[in-house]
C-alpha cells in the first residue's frame, strides 16, 4: 500500500447556489492489495494524485479526485453503481484521475452503501430523477469551476443509465461513457446530445439485451451522434465490477482501455 500525505485544508466556496467545504484527509491510502480494482487495472506509471471530500449543504459527501501536479485536466463526472460510492467507485475515481482527469465520485445516496441486492433495490428506487439530474449538472458546475475545459460523464450499470440521463437532460457535456445502463430509445431526446458517446456493454446481459444494445446503436447513428458500442460476448451484467460473481476480467480490463482511448480522444 502507498500513502501519500496531504495537509488539511478547508475552503467555503459558493457555486450555482450550493455551499460546499472542501476537506483534505491527513493522509491517503491508495489499495494496491491483492483482489483490489487498483492492482487489476492501476497503471503504475500514473500521474500522482491527491483527493478531497466534498460535503453540501443537505448532506451530501462527494468524492473529489486530481493530479497532485498543477495543470489544464479535463474533468469526469463519475456515477456509481447502485451500490453507493463504495471502495470501488473511489478506485475508479483514483485510477481516472491518475491518467490526467479531474474527477468528482457523486453521491446519489446522500452518504449510504449498500451491501446486500435488497438495500441496493431500495436506495436505486428512492432516488428523485429530477434530483439526480440537478446534482449531477451540479457536479459538472463544481468540475468547470476547478478548471476543467471539457467535462464528460462516466457510470456503470445504474450510473450508466444516469450517465445517458444526464445527456439528455441539457446539461452541455464532451463525451459520455454508458458502462451497461438503462437506455433510451425517444428520438427527441436523444436528439440533445451532440457529442460522442461510449457504450460498453455484456453479450450475456440479463437485464440488457444485446437487442435494445444494437437499437440503442441504430437509434445514435440514424442521428448522426457519433458513437462507439461495444458488446463483449462472453460477458454479463457489471462484468467490470470484481467484486460481484460476473466479473469477467479480461473484457473488464478491455473496456477499461476502450474508456481511457475514447476520453483521451475526445477531452
Amino acid at each position: 500500500m502507498r500513502s501519500i500525505p496531504i495537509l488539511i485544508v478547508v475552503i467555503l466556496i459558493a457555486a450555482g447556489g450550493i455551499w460546499y467545504v472542501i476537506g483534505r484527509d491527513t493522509e491517503h491510502t491508495v489499495p494496491e492489495g491483492e483482489g483490489s480494482t487498483a492492482e487489476l487495472l492501476m497503471d503504475s506509471e500514473g500521474l500522482e494524485v491527491t483527493q478531497r471530500m466534498i460535503a453540501f449543504e443537505d448532506g451530501r459527501r462527494e468524492f473529489f479526485v486530481e493530479p497532485k501536479a498543477e495543470g489544464a485536466y479535463p474533468g469526469i463526472v463519475m456515477i456509481h453503481e447502485w451500490w453507493g460510492l463504495n471502495a470501488h467507485i473511489k478506485d475508479m475515481a483514483r485510477m481516472l484521475a491518475s491518467e490526467g482527469y479531474r474527477v468528482l465520485a457523486v453521491d446519489l445516496y446522500k452518504g449510504t452503501v449498500a451491501s446486500t441486492n435488497e438495500e441496493a433495490q431500495a436506495l436505486r428506487q428512492a432516488v428523485n430523477p429530477e434530483e439526480s439530474i440537478q446534482l449531477l449538472s451540479a457536479a459538472a458546475t463544481f468540475l468547470r469551476e476547478q478548471g476543467a475545459s471539457k467535462v464528460a460523464s462516466l457510470g456503470w450499470s445504474f450510473g450508466g443509465g444516469e450517465s445517458l440521463r444526464l445527456a439528455l437532460s441539457g446539461e452541455r457535456l464532451d463525451a459520455t461513457v454508458i458502462y451497461y445502463g438503462q437506455l433510451a430509445f425517444d428520438r427527441e431526446q436523444l436528439k440533445a446530445i451532440e457529442w460522442p458517446v461510449l457504450g460498453i456493454f455484456g453479450g450475456k446481459d440479463q437485464s440488457i439485451s444485446t437487442e435494445s444494445v444494437e437499437a440503442f446503436d441504430a437509434l445514435l447513428d440514424s442521428l448522426g451522434v457519433r458513437n462507439e458500442i461495444v458488446i463483449y460476448p462472453g460477458a454479463g451484467h457489471a462484468f467490470a465490477n470484481p467484486s460481484v460473481p460476473t466479473y469477467a476480467p479480461a473484457e473488464a480490463a478491455a473496456a477499461w482501455d476502450k474508456t481511457l482511448g475514447f476520453l483521451k480522444e475526445n477531452l
